[in-house]
């Protein structure tokens, strides 16, 4: 049954290869269709540069959020900062920017807060909301005008931090394409395979990029690395698919050799992408929804990959063969039996080293300094605007800002809230409806009077009383026109608003002063009222003296959430700022790194598991490159450099995904040899052969990691490139340095806990009369495979897969 499975299953991968190899040119004109629509779509994809888009919807940091989009208008806003220059000339800027169309207010004063170091702090509110591009105008009118002044503006208008990082990234695609071409021409065989891999690759590149608008939004980091993360990943497929290529064409003629090859090559490489596609699911189990985003993003990248080594290569094979029989040449990897040689020497010291050190690494990383914020990270190089942030913060405090979101309704709760955080040493200041002076000493949310709002307005105070009976009318409160209207209290605010919707009816009359006075206060109440109230929700912002980033911070913002609550015990109360972003990131990454650590181990231990049908050797592997990822992470606690916590959940992944691989080529390898020659030359033989593979997949990885942590001003890129190259390189250490050793002391442990047929324990040959009774393979005067139980008498040369096979006395003269 068995044998009957397999010849279909062969025969079935033979006609499917047939296929695909006689059909090329359809696949070709399929393909080249694909690319163009593909050079179109890829620019259609979103891209969104906010992480707090991806929290749980669930947080209260995200519900709050979700909230002030939809209730309030948060206007646009810049810190312009001008270098060298006098007070006197600072002072008389101020009243020149606001002149500026599109500038709603600038906030200046000669205080260290807007003057410091020969610098003048302005900053700029617009009078559009920051999603408006009427902003940005008014922006670029504020740097024209200030052109001539040493100029450093930091600001979240535009999009200028994804067309940097799109920048930065092409030029590292384009080493990255010089890195792959130059690894490939050391480790080729033949010139010819080099653009054939190089196809493939684009291939699976433009393809994936252009399919990337189906998933509706990605995010900036899966839009910045996939693409580069793609080559790296993948290129083991198309290097296994050219290997088996060149060994069947040896014997095979070019079409038969491409059949046969892609035959062998689909299962093998479908195995193989399983492990990496296996630690990238992980992904999708985090809280934190980048984690699915980026997870998706890179597994569709593997699965284009996939598809153009089927799909594509062939033809290309096909199409390039004669050109790669003619550029052969001899291999440029050295073989490396001195390191075989040293593993098997040093089988029972390093596996004892590697146990210690991976405790340590344990140790360390559980330390890893994260970061859940920008704050405490950088890239080792800035582009313009973190360089002018960085004056900016060098030169004056940065303010930390938080939103506190409370229903609407009471100016008295907000009052009362406001008050008693102003008690507190965290807080330097705060500005809601309530504190917000509006004329006269009055603020926005005082209630006044007829006579108080008349004395305010310039008003008689007959037409106040009009106002006010008319007020009250159109908020049904008639109870009030009734009783003595002399004492009906009206906010300030909405009393203001109203009187201006009067004016503007035509129902009430002013004079020229007055309705000057009405229409200034006007624009300045309803940018208040539009900042700080909404249909059922009122704003205040508290800005605070602690950094955004520190653990006393994310307690004060328990601490704010607790007094409001205690004003509002029985509705919901919100809070939002960088700070509560982070906070809600440490909380999630709580969680997502349990996940992701479990989920990764479980899947590839699960796909590992049906690779060695053992137990035992998957632990193995798993132990071998989870002691990597401790070590590689060890790495920021002893510098005492702050990761983003992002960084490390993509990159564990990664590396438990991908690196494996290397593992397991050399664990396959040995556990093949170890059977047919000493163990000594197994291990040996084995990194011979695995070397290759290993340096030629490796070297891309590791460089394509520093490349993109060397070359990116953004630091949580930036942070993931460094790791990833550093723990690609500690992989390939581990692999060829530490397993072999801990193979040949644990091979034991895994022929034990093998589930598949037995393992070969006893081999048994000679002469005379030998009774056999268990499963065998060899020759008995031809060839045996099967279960025996007999007596055999002649020449034997078995291997005893298990069972007995004892010489017997010759009973003839009995």
């Amino acid at each position: 049954m068995s044998n009957e499975t397999k010849e279909t299953g062969s025969s079935f991968m033979e006609k499917l290869s047939t296929v695909i190899v006689d059909k090329r040119n359809l696949i070709f004109l399929l393909t080249i269709i694909l690319l163009v629509f593909s050079a179109f779509s890829r620019n259609w994809v979103e891209v969104e540069s906010d992480l707090t888009y991806y929290l749980p919807s669930d947080s209260e940091t995200k519900q709050a959020l979700d909230i002030m989009d939809e209730q309030f208008t948060t206007y646009g806003t810049a810190e312009v900062m001008v270098a060298n220059i006098t007070p006197e000339q600072a002072a008389a800027l101020e009243p020149k920017i606001k002149e500026i169309k599109g500038v709603q207010s600038v906030d200046y004063d000669e205080t260290t807060a807007h003057y410091n170091n020969l610098s003048a702090l302005y900053s700029i509110t617009f009078a559009y909301s920051e999603d408006d591009e009427a902003c940005l105008d008014s922006l670029e009118a504020v740097k024209e005008y200030l052109s001539d002044y040493d100029l450093y503006v930091d600001t979240d208008l535009g999009n200028t931090q994804q067309e940097t990082i799109d920048h930065e990234i092409s030029v590292i695609m384009v080493y990255v394409a010089i890195v792959i071409v130059l690894v490939l021409l050391f480790t080729s065989e033949t010139y010819g395979e080099v653009p054939v891999l190089i196809l493939t690759f684009v291939v699976a590149l433009v393809l994936n990029q252009g399919t990337n608008f189906l998933m509706g939004k990605i995010s900036f980091i899966s839009n910045s690395v996939t693409s580069i993360l793609q080559l790296a990943l993948s290129i083991d497929y198309a290097i296994i698919f050219c290997n088996r290529f060149k060994e069947e064409h040896r014997l095979l003629p070019l079409r038969e050799a491409v059949i046969v090859s892609l035959s062998k090559s689909i299962p093998e490489i479908g195995a193989s992408s399983l492990t990496t596609i296996g630690g990238l699911v992980a992904m999708l189990f985090m809280q934190f929804k980048l984690g699915p985003d980026m997870a998706l993003c890179l597994i569709k990248s593997i699965l284009f990959a996939l598809l153009a080594a089927f799909i594509v290569m062939p033809g290309l094979l096909m199409l390039f063969g004669p050109l790669i029989d003619r550029t052969q040449h001899r291999s440029f990897v050295p073989k490396i039996p001195f390191v075989g040689k040293l593993d098997y020497a040093t089988r029972y010291i390093i596996p004892i080293v590697f146990v210690v050190l991976a405790v340590i690494g344990y140790r360390l990383s559980s330390d890893c300094p994260y970061a859940y914020g920008y704050g405490l990270i950088s890239a080792p190089k800035q582009n313009e605007t973190q360089f002018a942030q960085q004056m900016i913060e060098d030169n004056f405090t940065s303010k930390n800002m938080l939103a506190l979101i409370v229903p609407t309704g009471d100016y008295d709760k907000e009052s009362a809230i406001l008050d008693e955080l102003g008690q507190y040493n965290e807080v330097d200041s705060t500005m809601g409806l309530t504190n917000i002076e509006a004329l006269d000493g009055y603020m926005l949310a005082d209630k006044l009077t007829p006579r108080q709002f008349a004395e305010l307005a310039g008003l008689d105070y007959e037409a106040a009383q009009v106002v006010y009976a008319a007020y009250a009318a159109q908020h049904s409160e008639y109870g009030k026109l009734a009783g003595n209207l002399a004492t009906y209290k009206v906010p300030l605010i909405d009393m203001f608003l109203f009187v201006c919707d009067q004016v503007d009816s035509g129902i009430v009359t002013l004079s020229d002063d007055q309705t000057q006075m009405l229409q200034d206060a006007e624009v300045q109440m309803n940018s208040a009222k539009a900042q700080l109230q909404g249909t059922d929700y009122d704003r205040m912002l508290i800005y605070l003296t602690l950094p955004e980033s520190s653990d006393e911070t994310y307690a004060f913002t328990d601490k704010i959430l607790e007094i409001a609550e205690k004003y509002y015990p029985d509705e919901n109360v919100y809070l939002a700022g960088e700070s509560t972003n982070e906070y809600e990131f440490e909380k999630s990454f709580a969680v997502d790194n349990k996940v992701v650590s479990i989920v990764s181990v479980l899947v590839v231990m699960l796909v590992l598991l049906f690779t060695f049908n053992s137990a035992g050797m998957p632990v193995l592997l798993i132990l071998v490159i989870q002691g990597c990822i401790w070590l590689n992470f060890s790495f920021p606690t002893i510098t005492g450099k702050y990761i983003f916590f992002l960084g490390y959940l993509i990159v564990s992944s990664i590396q438990m995904g991908a690196n494996i691989d290397y593992a397991i080529v050399i664990a396959s390898r040995y556990q093949e040899l170890k059977s047919k020659m000493h163990h000594r030359d197994a291990i040996v033989e084995t990194l011979n052969f695995a070397f290759p593979t290993i340096i030629t997949s490796g070297s891309i990885l590791s460089i394509c990691g520093f490349l993109i942590g060397s070359m990116t001003s953004e630091p949580v890129i930036a942070g993931i490139g460094e790791s990833l190259g550093r723990g690609t390189v500690i992989s390939i250490i581990m692999v060829m340095f530490a397993l072999p050793q801990i193979l040949l002391i644990g091979s034991g442990i895994v022929d034990k806990t093998s589930f598949s047929v037995p393992s070969i324990t006893e081999k048994k040959s000679g002469h005379g009369k030998v009774s056999v009774n268990g499963m065998v393979r060899g020759n008995i005067n031809g060839t045996v495979h099967g279960i025996m139980h007999a007596t055999v008498e002649g020449d034997i040369d078995l291997n005893l897969i298990s069972g007995s096979a004892n010489e017997e006395q010759d009973d003839e003269e009995d």
